[in-house]
């Protein structure tokens, strides 16, 4: 924090040190305020338009071990946010399951495929997969391979 009071003094904006301090505005986190975040900390008009004008004149040699920083601080509390995911998706279909369906009484339709989905689905589970509803099926890590060896065990290929 004190980084960020001698900055502030270097601005002459010195008298904004103690509400930066309050509010937990390190220096890591100068690149990320906005004029709504100053003005809820009760920066006058014209210091946050001097302030911001400051920030975007930073050298971003400062900008980047500021993120950084701010980087490493987020990374060690809890995120509640989604975070992004490879996912292989893949579609398998029980071959000549229309033509059954022509010959089959529904009942007994709905039996072959059934059994059909529970062998599937503990193949794909076995594989570190997710059967979805029906025929869709979910990979996560090692996805693209894993869906390869599942398609050979029900002897299904792309």
């Amino acid at each position: 924090m004190q980084q960020v009071a001698d900055w502030l003094e270097k601005l002459g904006l010195g008298q904004y040190a103690q509400r930066f301090a309050e509010n937990d505005i390190s220096f890591a986190v100068l690149p990320d305020l906005t004029d709504q975040h100053l003005r809820e900390i009760g920066v006058s008009l014209g210091h946050r338009l001097q302030l911001l004008r400051a920030i975007a004149e930073l050298p971003s040699r400062e900008k980047d071990a500021a993120k950084t920083a701010a980087g490493a601080a987020a990374s060690s509390v809890p995120q509640d946010t989604a975070e992004r995911r490879q996912v292989t998706v893949k579609f398998s279909y029980l071959v000549g399951s229309t033509a059954l369906s022509a010959r089959m009484d529904p009942e007994d339709l709905r039996e072959v495929i059934s059994a059909y989905q529970k062998c599937a689905s503990e193949t794909v589970q076995r594989f570190g997969g997710f059967v979805a509803k029906y025929f869709l099926l979910y990979f996560c890590r090692c996805g693209p391979h894993r869906a390869l060896i599942v398609s050979k065990q029900f002897r299904i290929f792309y």
